[in-house]
């Protein structure tokens, strides 16, 4: 057997183990990672089986069909629709044959979402969604050694035209080998993310609340953009992911970072709730969730991040900011939150964004949509404590 015949075959035994869950496990990736992690697989065969399944699950409603039908059309048309990488470059060449696979686009996206986000259904940000998402990084001093090293290890990249210190890599590289990354001056962070703490116009100091802290993205861009003579303390329910924040902040020598179990009530100058969402914003990234998201599960995430913002809001001071934001391009999860805590919550008054990046503000908050700028989608909105 040829060496592209029993790709051919590993691929569609993956496909195989994942089928049964890829409609229904949230954590899937978590399940692609540990089939992956067999020895027998060595890293140029993870990539390409990666992006094999990751293409399979973006473009499902074109390939899932042929599953009991025709294997090899499935390993045709995924040839066909799977990235030009070094990984894939033989298996393309061997497999995507004939004509490339064609059919109505706007079904590779969940239908029921065009009532939370038409945008994505049209034109630029339909090419977006269909396309794998870049890795963006964000540079934290010595970005001139740091630029120097990447250059040196032969990535490629491009610095933002938006913010000079993220960088969006252009080749499929582990940046962690890097002494940058080793050393703090490197975060993981996509541009969107970045664009919602600099939408807001943060003036340096005072003491902040990052209330649904995660393992400390947000936290550790905002540690920066405050400076060192703020204090940003950090909160999660879970104590797996302020422990992965702690190591993270040390690395970054975020001294101005504390971890906090019990966050204060009105004692803040500024409060970030970075609320769990869908996660719709980041399909490009994470394209199981377009079939395992429903319309259940948004309506639970909205009451539950309308919870979170009315319970953090009390812990700001008058005059002082509170920032609602969500990686997630649903109506009901943003634009509708904002309006029910506002005629909920007496004392807060929306601001308008800082600065826009080509956005329009949408009523009292600022959606970052995907294409614009070849990032994940975010919503964000600002308040102030009268």
């Amino acid at each position: 057997m040829s060496v592209a015949a029993n790709q051919a075959q590993v691929f569609l035994r993956l496909l195989g183990g994942l089928r049964p869950r890829w409609r229904t496990d949230h954590a899937l990736p978590r399940t692609i990672q540990a089939l992956l992690g067999d020895r027998s697989f060595g890293s140029r065969d993870r990539r390409l089986y990666r992006e094999l399944i990751y293409t399979t699950l973006r473009h499902l409603p074109w390939i899932e069909p042929w599953l009991d039908r025709d294997a090899g059309e499935v390993v045709r048309r995924v040839a066909w629709l799977a990235a030009d990488l070094p990984a894939t470059k033989s298996f393309r060449g061997e497999f995507a044959t004939g004509e490339a696979p064609t059919g109505d686009r706007t079904a590779l996206l969940p239908a029921w979402f065009r009532a939370e986000c038409p945008e994505i259904f049209a034109n630029e940000e339909l090419d977006a969604q269909l396309r794998r998402a870049p890795l963006w990084l964000r540079l934290s001093g010595a970005a001139a050694a740091t630029l120097k090293e990447l250059d040196d290890r032969g990535y490629a990249w491009e610095r933002s035209t938006l913010l000079p210190n993220a960088v969006r890599l252009l080749d499929e590289v582990d940046v962690t080998q890097t002494k940058a990354f080793q050393n703090g001056r490197i975060e993981v962070q996509d541009l969107g993310s970045q664009l919602v703490l600099e939408s807001a116009g943060l003036a340096p100091g005072g003491r902040w609340l990052d209330a649904c802290a995660g393992a400390g993205g947000k936290t550790l861009q905002l540690a920066r953009l405050l400076g060192p003579a703020a204090t940003i303390e950090a909160h999660d329910i879970r104590p797996s992911a302020l422990a992965e924040l702690q190591q993270r902040a040390e690395r970054a020598r975020a001294r101005n970072v504390r971890l906090t179990s019990r966050p204060s009530v009105g004692d803040y100058d500024g409060v970030l709730v970075d609320a769990p969402c869908s996660g719709s914003g980041t399909w490009r990234r994470s394209p199981h969730l377009k079939w395992t998201t429903t319309p259940a599960l948004i309506a639970e995430r909205a009451e539950r991040q309308h919870t979170l913002l009315t319970r953090f809001a009390i812990g700001v001071k008058p005059g002082g900011r509170l920032i609602y934001a969500t990686c997630s391009l649903s109506l009901r999860e943003n634009e509708q939150v904002v309006a029910r805590f506002l005629a909920s919550t007496p004392g807060f008054e929306p601001l308008a964004p800082g600065k826009t990046f080509g956005f329009a503000p949408r009523g009292e908050g600022l959606r970052i949509l995907p294409a614009r700028h070849d990032t994940d989608g975010f919503f964000v909105a600002v308040f102030r404590r009268r």
